[in-house]
């Protein structure tokens, strides 16, 4: 197959790898979450298989469920923050991009627009922001909070925030350094802007002391899928990270997300949606079968029912035994909701026993799985591509360092034979990379509107 269109690759990492017990497996980096070699050894994988960027998620709390068997199993708990790991590595690759997530619940605006703005500098335009108004109940305590801000507040300072930041990435216009040795001009002046904002959530005055990011600003992702999350991405986002189990979910939100983009001034072409996908792969269906079946084996029962109490949040479950049929979870929460109606929908559709929601939960948290060989693997994500469930996917290997050794030798040279994928990197920062515009400074759009009345 050719077309003009090319599919997107992330590689969506998790220290040892994506399934529940993956540090437990023969070929995984058991101490991956602190051994930078680890990371510069993927992402140098990543950057070979030519994908667009590799992406931490991150919270600012221990995510444990508080069972203490299971939180003693848990080899996901220490792991660097995104983007000082990510300064590192941009020292070490030339052309693939870092989405760090930071939260909008649980930073200041300033600091993080600061600290991404030197992200896109030290790597010379390839960093993106995974804006986040974090899930994780338990972050509250570490910020001086009593209780997790709710839900909808937390989406309304969101908004605010990513324009504060945003406003705060276009303190500087791209010329405003003359660094002019003979008069001693350093910069104009005129081309600095306070923003001095006082909004309902936020009060920052400003400017960044970074100059304007190379990107402009560095790409904006989200990850929410409620309806609250759609809107802001619609509004906020370049690239969106979901979770879809079947192709007609992933395009009923393909068409939402992309048909509340025209009431904001945006095209259908401005926002990337890539769901997230766990593959398992082998050279064979039999193989990838084997592989899968023992990654399973290593769940111990207590992360078994880590697991269990994290989704059954307020439910006793001492009654139930692993092979008894799942029962809906709680109708709501103030965490990730739409993880939670995910899970939901799984039971609702499959009727599940217990056990059989572990294992699907355990690979990839509500995420596709897709086990088989680097046809079928390929066939998969074509589909979804072609028939606009998705632009591209956000690959999430089920261990590492093997699992994306595995896809970027087996099924990216497929999806390259049917003219799906690049075969040489389109430009040097990310956003030229994943054909984004690169936004204008507002204070230079806003006086050539003023002289064009």
């Amino acid at each position: 197959m050719s077309t003009a269109r090319k599919l997107r690759l992330g590689a969506f990492v998790q220290a040892t790898g994506h399934h529940i017990a993956a540090w437990r497996h023969p070929d995984a980096q058991a101490d991956a979450g602190l051994n930078f070699k680890h990371y510069q050894t993927i992402t140098r994988t990543a950057e070979r298989g030519l994908f667009d960027a590799i992406f931490l998620a991150d919270s600012p709390s221990l995510e444990a469920s508080g069972d203490p068997d299971a939180l003693k199993r848990n080899g996901k708990l220490a792991k660097f923050e995104p983007v000082t790991l990510f300064a590192s590595l941009a020292a070490v690759t030339e052309h693939i991009g870092f989405v760090a997530t930071a939260s909008t619940t649980y930073e200041q605006p300033y600091t993080l627009a600061r600290k991404f703005a030197s992200l896109d500098w030290l790597s010379d335009g390839r960093a993106a922001w995974n804006v986040v108004t974090t899930g994780n109940e338990n972050a509250a305590g570490n910020f001086g909070y009593d209780a997790h801000p709710d839900h909808a507040e937390r989406y309304e300072r969101a908004e605010e925030f990513v324009d504060v930041v945003k406003g705060l990435w276009d303190s500087w216009e791209d010329d405003a350094f003359i660094r002019d040795r003979e008069s001693g001009i350093y910069f104009d002046p005129d081309k600095l802007h306070t923003l001095n904002h006082s909004g309902k959530h936020l009060k920052v005055r400003g400017p960044l002391n970074v100059g304007r990011p190379p990107q402009g600003h560095p790409v904006i992702v989200q990850a929410g899928a409620s309806d609250d999350g759609r809107e802001l991405a619609a509004k906020t986002a370049e690239v969106i990270f979901t979770a879809w189990q079947t192709r007609e979910e992933a395009q009923a939100f393909y068409a939402d997300v992309k048909g509340r983009l025209a009431k904001y001034g945006r095209r259908n072409e401005d926002l990337l949606i890539m769901p997230g996908v766990f593959p398992v792969v082998g050279r064979t269906d039999e193989e990838a079968q084997e592989k899968y079946e023992f990654l399973q084996s290593l769940i111990h029962p207590d992360t078994a029912w880590g697991i269990l109490k994290t989704r059954y949040k307020g439910v006793d479950l001492s009654g139930y035994s692993l092979d008894d049929p799942a029962p809906l979870p709680p109708t709501d929460t103030n965490g990730g909701k739409s993880r939670l109606q995910l899970v939901t929908d799984l039971i609702a559709r499959e009727q599940p026993t217990l056990r059989q929601l572990v294992y699907a939960v355990a690979t990839a948290r509500g995420h596709r799985t897709i086990v088989g060989s680097p046809t079928s693997i390929a066939d998969q994500l074509e589909d979804w591509f072609v028939h606009h469930a998705a632009d591209g996917f956000n690959i999430m290997p089920p261990i590492l360092p093997t699992g994306l050794d595995d896809f970027v030798e087996l099924v990216v040279p497929e999806l390259q034979r049917r003219g799906l994928f690049r075969t040489e990197y389109e430009g040097r920062t990310l956003r030229e990379n994943l054909g984004l515009a690169r936004p204008e400074n507002r204070h230079v759009l806003a006086r050539r509107q003023t002289l064009a009345a």
